[in-house]
C-alpha cells in the first residue's frame, strides 16, 4: 500500500488559487482513474479535479469554501501500488501539510505560532464582514491583533480588490513603525466618545441600510458568481470615471451579406455565423488604428498592451454573465473568429471554460441587442479602460444622400456605445474609436467571401 498526495492542479498561467466548492468523494470512498474528486472555482470558472490514480480516499485536507493555493496537497489517496520512494503520510504529516498551506514563512515578521496563546485580546469575528479574506490573511490578522473593521478599511491589490498578505504585511509594518503615534482614527473615535451628545455629528453608517421586508417578499441569497460580479462592478465604478459615447451605424449591407451567406456557411462548417465575430473583427481593426484604447492603468503609469485580446460577455443560464476571451483576435480571419466565438460561447453556457480562457482580456465587447435593447452604458471590465456595447439592429427610415438628391429609405440601423476610463481616454479618443468601429461595419463588402 502507498499513499498518494493529491495536489491542487495548475489551472492556468495567471491562476494562483481556487476555492473548493464541494467534495464529490468522501473519506473511505473507492476512486477510479479520472473520477471527479472535488469541484473547485476560480474567479469565474468552475472546474472538476479528476483523480490521477485508483485507490481509496483517506483524508480531505480542506473543507468546502476554503481557498487553496495551486500546488498545495488537498487530499490523501491510498493506492494498491507499493512505493519505495514515497514515504507514508502519517497523521502528523497531514496536519503539517495543512498548516504549511495555511501559513507560510513570511520574511519581516515573526512566524505565526500554532500553539494556544494566553491572550486577553478578542479574536476577530470574520463572519461580521462581507469581504473575503484568505486563511493566511486571517491568521496574520489574529496574530497582529487587527480587528475586522480595521481589515475592511485596508485597500487590497489582489483580484477583485482582494486583500493579499503583502497588503496586510505592509500595513502591519507601517503600523509598527508609527506605534508611538495614536492613529487619527483612534483620536477621532476617542473625541467622539468624550464629546457631549448634542455636539456629536452623525457619521455615515458602514452597515447596510435596513430594508423593509413584508410577509410576501422572498429573500434570495446571492450565489458565488453573483457576489463576484457585484464586487467587480462596484470596484470598477470606484476605480474609473466612466464616460460613454454613442454612434448610430447603418449596417444594412452587413445584414444583407449575412442573410446571403448564413445557410451556405452552416452547411459547409456545420455551425452558424452570428454578428458577434463580425463585431469582434471590426473592434480589432479599430484597436490597431487607435492602440491607446488597448491599455491599462497602474497608478500613474499607462501600460500599452501588445496583444489584442477581446473579451465577449456571454449570458449564462443562471442569468449571470461571464467574459471568455479571444486571444490575439487581430490575427484571426473571419472564419477563425466565428469558430472561436461559437466554441467559447457554447462551453461558457455548459460551464466548461478553462480558467485561462477568461483571463488577460484587453478590451471587452457586450451585445445588449441580444436582450432587445437598442443601447446601453456598460461598466468597464477592470483593469481594461474601455468596453463597447452593441445594440439591437432595427429597421428604421433614414435619409440617404444620392447623386439625385436626398431620399428616405428603410435601413438596418444600430447603436454602438463605448464606455471608457476618462483618466486616460478622453472624448476625442473615445469618440473617434467608436466612430471607426461603426465605419468598418457600415462599409461592409456585400460580396465578401468567408475565409
Amino acid at each position: 500500500m502507498a499513499q498518494y498526495e493529491l495536489l491542487l492542479p495548475k489551472m492556468g498561467e495567471s491562476v494562483a488559487e481556487a476555492t473548493i466548492i464541494k467534495w464529490t468523494k468522501q473519506p473511505g470512498d473507492q476512486i477510479k482513474l479520472d473520477d471527479t474528486i472535488l469541484e473547485i472555482a476560480t474567479d469565474k470558472v468552475d472546474s472538476e479535479v479528476p483523480s490521477p490514480v485508483e485507490g481509496k480516499l483517506v483524508k480531505q485536507l480542506f473543507s468546502a469554501d476554503e481557498v487553496v493555493q495551486v500546488g498545495t496537497v488537498i487530499a490523501i489517496i491510498e493506492t494498491d501500488v507499493a512505493s519505495t520512494d514515497a514515504p507514508a503520510v502519517t497523521e502528523n504529516k497531514v496536519e503539517e501539510i495543512k498548516e504549511t498551506a495555511a501559513v507560510e514563512e513570511i520574511p519581516g515578521i515573526s512566524q505565526i505560532s500554532h500553539q494556544p496563546q494566553e491572550t486577553s485580546q478578542a479574536q476577530p469575528d470574520f463572519k461580521a464582514s462581507e469581504r473575503f479574506y484568505s486563511p493566511l490573511v486571517k491568521n496574520i490578522a489574529k496574530e497582529e491583533g487587527i480587528s475586522v473593521d480595521e481589515l475592511d478599511n485596508i485597500k487590497g491589490s489582489g483580484a477583485e480588490g482582494r486583500l493579499t498578505k503583502e497588503d496586510l504585511l505592509a500595513y502591519v509594518q507601517q503600523k509598527k513603525g508609527s506605534s508611538s503615534r495614536i492613529s487619527e482614527t483612534v483620536v477621532q473615535a476617542r473625541a467622539e466618545v468624550n464629546r457631549p451628545a448634542e455636539q456629536k455629528v452623525a457619521q455615515p453608517a458602514s452597515a447596510p441600510v435596513a430594508t423593509s421586508v413584508t410577509g410576501g417578499d422572498e429573500i434570495i441569497e446571492m450565489d458565488r458568481m453573483r457576489k463576484l460580479i457585484a464586487d467587480h462592478m462596484v470596484m470598477s465604478k470606484h476605480t474609473s470615471p466612466h464616460v460613454t459615447s454613442f454612434v448610430e451605424a447603418d449596417v444594412t449591407n452587413l445584414v444583407l451579406w449575412r442573410n446571403k451567406v448564413k445557410k451556405t456557411f452552416e452547411q459547409r462548417e456545420n455551425e452558424k455565423i452570428t454578428f458577434t465575430p463580425i463585431f469582434v473583427e471590426a473592434v480589432a481593426k479599430a484597436i490597431k488604428d487607435f492602440p491607446m484604447i488597448n491599455v491599462s492603468v497602474n497608478g500613474t503609469q499607462i501600460i500599452k498592451k501588445k496583444d489584442i485580446n477581446i473579451g465577449m460577455a456571454a449570458a449564462l443560464p443562471s442569468g449571470n454573465l461571464i467574459v471568455p476571451v479571444i486571444k490575439n483576435a487581430d490575427q484571426l480571419n473571419l472564419l477563425g473568429l466565428t469558430k472561436s466565438v461559437n466554441d467559447l460561447a457554447n462551453r461558457a453556457r455548459a460551464s466548461k471554460l478553462k480558467p485561462d480562457e477568461t483571463q488577460n482580456g484587453t478590451f471587452t465587447l457586450t451585445n445588449v441587442g441580444s436582450f432587445g435593447n437598442v443601447m446601453g452604458t456598460p461598466i468597464i471590465n477592470q483593469p481594461q479602460v474601455a468596453i463597447l456595447a452593441v445594440g439591437a439592429i432595427k429597421k428604421k427610415p433614414a435619409v440617404l444622400e444620392t447623386e439625385h438628391g436626398d431620399v428616405i429609405a428603410i435601413r438596418h440601423m444600430m447603436f454602438l456605445s463605448l464606455s471608457y476610463d476618462h483618466r486616460v481616454v478622453d472624448g476625442s479618443l473615445g469618440g473617434s474609436f467608436v466612430r471607426r468601429v461603426a465605419d468598418y461595419l457600415e462599409n461592409w463588402d456585400i460580396n465578401r467571401e468567408i475565409s
